[in-house]
């Protein structure tokens, strides 16, 4: 029997104005990423929103998204952006490398990261953070700039936080079901 839960509805929330510093706006967007997924048990409605607010939130981005493993490999989830790469093996490109190090990728020039997979022509850099469950890799969060070097050690820190924030509140196993 399928479970339905009461609407509810969590108001916009603007991404804070161009005085505000890289902390500043990734606590706002933590707040709003826990409030977008808080009680909601669907995993697709909740990447989806996640995905949204981070490609909102994070300035200079081209694309934001989840690959989801699924049969070995990388498939493509819910994302802001132009069409992508539909399937990446592990090891293959900078969300390959994230599942296969078990480790998030910063890559300030993706023109400079061997075996790079260009999905967007326009991508300079990007930042890949896995998603860990049971000591597994069930997805990546993948974010691509068209500036070179738009990721830090503080984005990778605030996106990780995020990420960990996001795992219980997501069906891994329905997501990653093939």
């Amino acid at each position: 029997m399928t479970q339905h839960t009461e609407p509810r509805e969590v108001d916009y929330v603007a991404p804070l104005g161009a005085g505000a510093d890289k902390t500043e706006r990734y606590l706002e967007l933590r707040r709003y990423v826990l409030a977008l997924t808080d009680g909601e048990p669907d995993w697709l409605a909740n990447l989806a929103n996640v995905a949204s607010a981070v490609y909102d939130h994070v300035p200079g981005l081209n694309w934001a998204g989840f690959y989801l493993m699924k049969g070995g490999e990388l498939v493509l989830g819910p994302f802001q952006g132009r069409p992508a790469c539909v399937r990446i093996a592990s090891g293959r490109g900078v969300c390959g490398a994230a599942v296969a190090e078990r480790r998030t990728q910063v890559v300030p020039d993706v023109q400079a990261f061997p075996g790079h997979i260009a999905c967007d022509a326009r991508s300079r850099s990007e930042i890949v953070v896995p998603v860990m469950v049971a000591g597994e890799v069930v997805a990546v969060l993948d974010l691509d700039s068209a500036q070179l070097a738009n990721f830090d050690i503080e984005d990778r820190r605030a996106l990780e936080t995020i990420v960990n924030d996001i795992v219980g509140r997501v069906d891994w196993v329905a997501a990653t079901r093939n």
